[in-house]
Formats: structure tokens, C-alpha cells, sequence
């Protein structure tokens, strides 16, 4: 279904009818092993072409459909999908690096990313170099002849700062090392990396692409040669396997994802151009608004600019008082991507101390998004003017 529309490839891409029991939905397969009709190897390296199915946690119908339908919306040649986001993360880092790598990542991105990055592959061997994304000259500069990898996030979660993906791919290839994207708040319908130049992409599954807050998942997009490698080593004996009942939720949730992404950029455009006009608001990061100072290439690299915004209060303490009590509509819950707004807090000092390793520059450039802490907002399927009222009566009383 390569030409067909990304709406249609989100409903149609892998799917069947079972001649015994014709549904119209897409079968839910929670078996943990399946019967063989010829004498198998009993373990995975026993398999040099295809493996039949044989237990889960090597592949499963389920896994294998959400796998294609991801794979068709990002023009990848093939798909892994894990139990997590971290898990994704996690598989490719430590299954493609090795003792004496080095990996190049941008200031900021998601906490456990940075933190698995600063505090783990250490551990491993495996350095790391923190270098500003918008300055093609010192990515350049930072790759040496240990580095194998450039890890961006676009748009990052919470400043909502974009990277030029294919900037970083141009480097990347000139230096023959592998470029990875979390893709995650951009989804398959604002940006495909792999079509910018990128190698591999990662998503949490558990924000937009599930969209309903209710099935943990990740995945990770690239060569078929790569992934394999990863299920045969990193995927197979980590055990980062994902739920089959998860991802036949999450290929649920893929049908709506088009249709949902649309209300969200509609719903969050209408959010940030209100708080942007708000006295109590000191600053809005949205990449639609042409008041982001990377407006410009968002405009570029993005078909959609996503449900996620995240603003500066002038009276931030008071507003924190009322975070947990006063919003009627918005949850005062962590996560994104969900059917229903949810609003957090991400305290500078803290996610600077915990998360980030920063010099002094980069954490000046940070407070710049964030002053001393962001309230961030993932818009949900709700009437928007009904959500702009639920804040300005939090914000304005």
C-alpha cells in the first residue's frame, strides 16, 4: 500500500480476514507459544532465514501487524516494537554501541533518555558529548573517531525546540555514523526522519500513536539488517517484549491517529494563541506559533505541530497551589498523547540537577525556554473553547 494515503495505510496496512472467523477488526493473539509442524531449532540463532512463530517473545501475529502498520506510516523498511519507549531506547543505545563508543546528544530530551544516556552507558564504556543542535559547525566538531551515533529529539518534550533533521542527516552520512530521531511527539503524521535522512526513529507508543492512555509501547524504525540484529540480540534476550494485548490496542488506536493528530495541532493552536495573549503568561512554546523562534523550520519538516505547548506563569507558585485542585476539565497527570488534556509542571532546578548534563551555556540557553519551571500541556479530544475557559479560570482568579 506504498502509494496510498497515510489515513488509508493507518486502517488497511497488514490487516486480514481469517477465513474461520471473518472479522472486521484485527484478531488479538495472546498465546505465548505456538505449535510447530516440523522439528525447529531451540533457540534463535538456530534460524538463518525467516523464523516460523514459534514463541512471543521472538514474535507474535499481533506484534507483527502493529510492526507493519508503524513501518508503512514512516517509510520504514521494517519495525521492532518493545514494551516501552525506554525500552526502545534502551535496545537500539545498547544494541548498536559498545565499550569505547561515543554518541553525540542534543541539550534536551525526554528525562529518562538523558538520564539512561549520563548515568548508564557509562557504566558501559560508551561516552557521551552534549552538543547545541542548531549549530551544525559543533556537531561536526564533537565527532570522533570513537563516535558512532548523533540521538536527537524533535520537537523536544517539554521546550518544544525543534533540530533540523536533515541538517543532522547531511553530517551524519558525511561522517559515516548513524543518526537516531525520537519521533515521538511529531508522530508519523507531522514528520517521517527517515525520509529526511535519518536512520533509525523511535517512538513511545504510549503517547499518540496508542492515544488513549491505556497500553505501555515502543518501537524502533530502520534497516531490516539492523532490526533483526537487535531482535536476534538486544530484543530476544533483554526481554523488552511488548504485550500482544498492547499492541493490538495500540493498532487500535494507529486507525485514529490522522484523524487525531488534527484536533490536537487545532485544539493546542487555539490554547497557545490564547495563553500567548494572557497577562498572567510570560511565554508560550508552540511550534505553530510564528512567535517560536524556530517557527520557520517547524513550518518545514512538519505536516502537523502536534498537541503538546508548555508556557512560562508570571505568578508561578500561585499557579502551582491550584494545579492539583482547581482544573475541572485538564488532568493533573504526567504523559501526553492521551484522548483527555492533561497539564504538569517540570521545575527547571530539578530536571536540570536530575535529568540534564549541562554547562553553564546550555543551561542559561534552557532557562531561556523555561525560566524556572514549565506547565506543560497535551490537548485532548475536548472542546477547545471549554479548555481555554477551564484555564483562564485557573490562571486569572
Amino acid at each position: 500500500m506504498s502509494s496510498s494515503s497515510i489515513e488509508t495505510i493507518a486502517v488497511h496496512t497488514g490487516e486480514h480476514s481469517d477465513p474461520n472467523h471473518p472479522a472486521s477488526s484485527p484478531d488479538l493473539t495472546m498465546a505465548s507459544t505456538f505449535l510447530m509442524d516440523t522439528a525447529e531449532g531451540f533457540s534463535i540463532n538456530a534460524f538463518e532465514d525467516e523464523r516460523p512463530l514459534m514463541y512471543t517473545r521472538w514474535g507474535n501475529p499481533t506484534t507483527l501487524l502493529l510492526e507493519k502498520k508503524l513501518a508503512a506510516m514512516e517509510s520504514a523498511e521494517a519495525c521492532l516494537a518493545l514494551a516501552s519507549g525506554m525500552a526502545a531506547t534502551s535496545t537500539l543505545l545498547l544494541g548498536l554501541l559498545k565499550s569505547g563508543d561515543h554518541v553525540i546528544v542534543t541539550p534536551i530530551h525526554y528525562p529518562g533518555t538523558s538520564e539512561l544516556i549520563r548515568d548508564l552507558l557509562p557504566r558501559f564504556g560508551i561516552s557521551s558529548s552534549v552538543v547545541d543542535p542548531t549549530d551544525t559547525a559543533a556537531i561536526a566538531n564533537a565527532i570522533t573517531p570513537a563516535t558512532k551515533m548523533i540521538w536527537i529529539e524533535t520537537p523536544v518534550n517539554p521546550t518544544l525546540a525543534i533540530t533540523d533533521i536533515k541538517a543532522c542527516a547531511d553530517i551524519a552520512k558525511a561522517h559515516k555514523i548513524q543518526l537516531v530521531v525520537d519521533s515521538t511527539l511529531a508522530t508519523p503524521i507531522a514528520t517521517r526522519p527517515i525520509e529526511l535522512g535519518a536512520d533509525f526513529v523511535v517512538h513511545s507508543l504510549t503517547k499518540y500513536v496508542g492515544g488513549h492512555g491505556d497500553a505501555l509501547g515502543g518501537c524502533i524504525l530502520g534497516s531490516k539488517a539492523t532490526l533483526e540484529t537487535l531482535l536476534s540480540e538486544a530484543h530476544v534476550h533483554y526481554g523488552g517484549v511488548i504485550s500482544p494485548f498492547n499492541a493490538w490496542l495500540i493498532v487500535r488506536g494507529i486507525a485514529t491517529l490522522p484523524i487525531r493528530m488534527r484536533q490536537h495541532e487545532e485544539t493546542a493552536m487555539q490554547i497557545a494563541l490564547f495563553l500567548d495573549q494572557h497577562p498572567e503568561v510570560a511565554r508560550v512554546n508552540y511550534p505553530g506559533l510564528p512567535s517560536h523562534p524556530q517557527h520557520d523550520l517547524a513550518k518545514q519538516q512538519m505536516a502537523n505541530f502536534g498537541g503538546l505547548l508548555s508556557f512560562q506563569a508570571k505568578n508561578r507558585k500561585r499557579l502551582l497551589k491550584r494545579l492539583p485542585r482547581d482544573f475541572k476539565l485538564f488532568h493533573h497527570a504526567v504523559s501526553l498523547g492521551h484522548v483527555r488534556s492533561l497539564i504538569c509542571y517540570v521545575d527547571t532546578e530539578e530536571v536540570i540537577s536530575a535529568s540534564y548534563n549541562l554547562n553553564s551555556t546550555q543551561q542559561s540557553a534552557y532557562r531561556d525556554w523555561a525560566g524556572e519551571g514549565l506547565f506543560r500541556i497535551s490537548t485532548g479530544m475536548e472542546n477547545a473553547d471549554e479548555l481555554c475557559e477551564d484555564i483562564a479560570n485557573v490562571l486569572g482568579n
